[in-house]
């Protein structure tokens, strides 16, 4: 099939080539001095219309132009014009001119020039993307101030194609985020999760960030390991001027805010998502479960004495949400090298309450035929703090050193109580989960980029990385009592803790987990020019090498209470029943057991090198064709200590050669056609391939990995249509085709009991689209207003289809790979998990220069996509469409003082998650009816609508938007 593909893109290459123009003229203009791009020095042909504006890299191309000599006209703000005569073109040949102007003699007043290359705005991001190989989208760090929203995730969704899932993981083209590379400032960066592959976006803030691009399609110089795109998020890197500026943010959230809730306390500096030493498992512990549980009640009671009566809950009234950041920007000289500095410091405590209703059926005959049902009151306090480090050292016009640093703490303390009955028991349930989550995720790197010649380029970068989580102590207990059973004195029974003779991850119980990645990286890139520059269009090689090394370590515990002979005081209060006068291991107190299984902790290793090499061929001035190699070699292992010795899980080692085409055609000078090809990969992260078992509280389901998971290969199409009316604006469609062999998805385990999860090689899926993206200004209408509005909006259309084969391969509950004959257990075809069938992002910008006035209104929604993959005996559920309107307002006064008002989810809709009853594929309105094509909610409930009001204030008079 590659072959066949590979023959119809050459094919449909060769058929789009063209003659070239009469002539063109290109060039770059710079600032004399500084060596910076002018972007917008305006060049002109002189007695004739042909002109041209420099462009972010300070680039200009004249096309079309008559063959014979003339003279070009370089003008730019504050800057002496130049002129050059006899310029000479040829035709069919490209006149190369690269000049520099200096600055007049005396600078004008209230005008303020950029000599630094703006790469953050909506007009060089789009010019960017206009220049790039291979087919991408992106959003400008002056976009992301219009909409205010706080960080990557937010942000990312005004993209197209893309949606986001749990408001921090992101989805391309309806494909889960395990088909997605994410690259901070060009290193590859660490999952920030444990159980997935997955990027948690909201990790970064939206303050820090200059711009987001996110690739559709491969390139040799890209990492090879996705399907659905690559996302690059560049931090900002030096300031145009000395600044100092501060901003606050409050926030409102409609059934949280100012609510009373209950809560249980850690002891430590929460407020800046950190613990105390209490809540760590004392080194004195028994490394072994079967060790510990050798020994008598007694001894192991006085274990559990060490662990902290941490479990009663309190009520709180909950505050607003507070948010603060402070940034700085520096410029001097040391000597002869220009140094600059770029700090952000960023801190946020935000609270987030709702009331979850959870629902679990029969699934025979009957419709709504309730199994359990619970409402869950869930309550989370989240931290963070955020720094963003970079210095640039700009050592001479051909050779600058940049070190970027970005560390993120998160901690996140959960409480939910979850009140209902088990119908099918008759029995009232009620159970807690008290939860402290810490994420730590530390970047540093070191980059270079020379200029060996006016012809070579070459640039390096070398980086650590360390990813640290923590769950310190998960409480978990639950409590039941018959339905309608009453006292003496008629009053309703009090609830008893269920205590289970053995430890399992549902009932009485304290998890103990801790993560540790540490990844280094080296990269080194270069480009060389063919050919005489200064004649024609040069055709370009790039080659480069990448390696990783990344190490992590998980280890997980989890003790369970027993009681000794009978209890009574299991009917007590929550803050009571584990004080230490009844962790006694005698007859009427408790003891603990030590439930952990050796392969819940595993050690895991990955080296990952790739080299690749590309060129560019021009066909005259309007057709480029970009073909790329990149070999990739990859091994993968995983080990566990078991009764006391190593023993390897997992040894893969793997050479994949990715090769790819991308073609573009200039229609116009505005208007382009892309066509390109990749072949890519996906592979199977630690977590998915380790064998431990992880218990998801909220969904009730266990999660576990499968050692036997394949690499899955996927065959890229795109072709792109894009037209570029004016500097800011945009129109663009494109298809996209995409073929995967073993792809990686859910499965769900034919289980008698309960939910049981793993993952699974299908044997084949499918997955295209098409998607439109416009960006529309009205700077040529008369009305003034009409000319500060910019309309923003883009759409998506997906289908996807996962064809699992006859048989798969993943462990039964205990462990033991086997394969799973298909047939009477589930269906062998269906949608992609997480794909959605369509996507839409809108929004009105108005931006009024004069008055400092702006608003927009953002508006976003998702197609019902796979939540949860079922089978025979539990339907599939779906995630269902809600759409999301923002309303943002800011206003500037005197270049120092800004305010905004924002108000997220006006429309509040709710989450929700329905069942496939009746296995048709889709959710149908009516989620009460007792008739067989009924569907079910599962779990539903509202966020809230969120309303913040921010104040930023710069120090000192700026004149330039960062």
């Amino acid at each position: 099939m590659k072959t066949k593909l590979l023959s119809l893109f050459l094919l449909l290459t060769t058929a789009t080539l063209a003659l070239a123009d009469p002539g063109t003229i290109r060039g770059t203009i710079k600032d004399a001095k500084t060596k910076e791009a002018l972007i917008g020095a305006s060049v002109l042909i002189e007695g004739t219309q042909i002109g041209a504006a420099a462009d972010v890299d300070g680039s200009f191309t004249l096309t079309n132009v008559p063959v014979g000599n003339h003279k070009i006209i370089i003008s730019f703000v504050s800057y002496q014009t130049k002129e050059i005569p006899n310029v000479r073109v040829e035709s069919g040949n490209t006149t190369v001119i690269d000049t520099e102007l200096d600055e007049e003699g005396k600078a004008l007043q209230e005008v303020v020039v950029r000599a630094a290359r703006a790469t953050n705005t909506e007009v060089a991001v789009i010019s960017e993307i206009k220049q790039l190989k291979p087919i991408a989208v992106g959003i400008s760090a002056q976009q992301i101030q219009k909409s205010q929203d706080r960080d990557a995730a937010a942000a990312i969704r005004r993209v197209p194609g893309v949606s986001v899932v749990d408001n921090r993981f992101v989805m391309i083209r309806g494909l889960g985020s395990r088909y997605n590379a994410v690259l901070i400032n060009d290193v590859i960066t660490p999952s920030s999760e444990v159980d997935t592959r997955s990027f948690s976006f909201d990790l970064v803030p939206s303050n820090i960030i200059d711009r987001m691009i996110v690739y559709k399609s491969g390139s040799a110089e890209s990492p090879g390991d996705f399907a659905g795109g690559i996302i690059k998020i560049y931090t900002k890197r030096r300031p145009d001027q000395n600044f100092t500026e501060g901003a606050a943010t409050i926030g409102y959230r409609n059934n949280t805010t100012f609510q009373t809730v209950q809560t249980h306390t850690r002891s430590g500096a929460n407020w800046l998502g950190l613990w105390g030493k209490d809540q760590m498992l004392s080194s004195a512990f028994p490394k072994r479960s079967a060790d510990f549980n050798k020994l008598e009640n007694i001894e192991r009671a006085g274990y559990g004495r060490l662990l902290p009566n941490s479990w009663a809950l309190k009520n709180v009234n909950v505050a607003p949400d507070m948010r603060f950041a402070l940034n700085m920007g520096r410029r001097f000289d040391i000597g002869n090298v220009a140094v600059s500095n770029l700090t952000n410091i960023n801190y946020s405590l935000t609270n987030q309450r709702a009331e979850i209703g959870l629902n679990l059926y029969q699934n025979g005959l009957t419709a709504n035929d309730v199994f359990e049902k619970y409402t869950d009151s869930n309550y989370a306090r989240q931290s963070r703090v955020g720094v963003l480090h970079n210095w640039t050292f700009r050592f001479s016009p051909v050779f600058n050193l940049e070190w970027k640093t970005l560390f993120n703490q998160m901690g996140s303390t959960e409480t939910v109580i979850r009140n209902g009955q088990k119908v099918v028991d008759a029995t009232d349930e009620l159970s807690y989960s008290e939860r402290f989550e810490n994420r730590s995720i530390v970047t540093t790197q070191v980059s270079g980029d020379h200029k060996l010649n006016d012809l070579t380029k070459l640039n390096w970068i070398a980086g650590y990385g360390y990813t640290g989580r923590w769950e310190p102590d998960w409480k978990r207990m639950r409590f039941q009592r018959e339905t309608g059973a009453t006292g003496s004195d008629g009053s309703p029974a009090p609830f008893r803790a269920v205590v289970p003779t053995d430890p399992n991850p549902i009932d009485l119980g304290r998890f103990f987990s801790k993560l540790h990645e540490r990844v280094l990286t080296l990269a080194v890139n270069g480009e060389h020019a063919f050919g005489n520059p200064t004649d024609r269009e040069p055709n370009k090689i790039r080659f480069g090498v990448y390696g990783e090394r990344k190490d992590r370590d998980y280890s997980a515990r989890f003790y369970g209470y027993n009681s000794v002979g009978s209890l009574a005081i299991f009917a007590g209060n929550l803050g009571s029943i584990f004080a230490p006068e009844n962790v006694t291991g005698q007859n009427g107190g408790l003891t603990i057991k030590d439930g952990t299984k050796d392969l819940d902790s595993y050690q895991g290793i990955n080296n990952y090198y790739a080299a690749y090499l590309s060129g560019d061929v021009y066909f005259g001035t309007k057709a480029s064709l970009t073909i790329g190699f990149r070999g990739e070699f990859n091994n993968q292992q995983l080990h566990s200590v078991v009764v006391n010795e190593k023993k390897e899980l997992v040894n893969n080692k793997l050479f994949i050669p990715l090769p790819s085409l991308n073609f573009t055609y200039k229609i116009t000078d505005r208007q382009n056609l892309r066509l390109a090809y990749s072949s890519t990969l996906n592979r199977a992260e630690f977590r998915e391939l380790a064998p431990f078992s992880y218990f998801d509280f909220n969904l009730l389901a266990d999660i576990r990995g499968n050692t036997s998971l394949k690499t899955a290969k996927i065959q890229n199409l795109d072709a792109k249509w894009e037209f570029y009316p004016s500097t800011n604006e945009l129109i663009s469609v494109t298809a996209f085709y995409k073929h995967f062999k073993d792809p990686i998805e859910s499965f769900l385990l034919p289980t008698g009991n309960g939910l049981a999860y793993t993952f699974i090689n299908a044997g084949s899926a499918q997955n295209y689209g098409v998607e439109l993206e416009v960006r529309k200004g009205f700077q040529e209408a008369s009305s003034s207003f009409l000319q500060n509005i910019t309309l923003v909006g883009n759409a998506s259309l997906i289908k996807s289809t996962v064809n699992l084969g006859d048989v798969v391969t993943g462990p039964d509950l205990g462990g033991l790979i086997q394969n799973y004959n298909l047939a009477g257990i589930t269906d062998k075809k269906r949608p992609m998990a997480n794909q959605s069938p369509y996507l839409v992002n809108a929004g009105v910008y108005y931006a009024d220069p004069h008055s400092n006035w702006q608003w927009n209104v953002l508006y976003n929604v998702f197609g019902q996509r796979i939540f949860t993959v079922g089978n025979m005996e539990n339907p599939t559920v779906y995630e269902m469409p809600r759409n999301v309107v923002d309303l943002n307002i800011s206003k500037k006064f005197r270049n120092q003082i800004e305010i905004r008002l924002g108000i997220q989810d006006i429309l509040n809709q709710p989450v929700r998650f329905s069942q496939d009853f009746n296995r048709d594929g889709k959710i149908g309105k009516d989620v009460t009816s007792q008739t067989a094509n009924a569907d079910q909610d599962i779990r539903k409930f509202k966020r809230g609508s969120y309303f913040t009001l921010t104040g930023v204030y710069t120090f000192g008079k700026r004149t330039v938007i960062p």
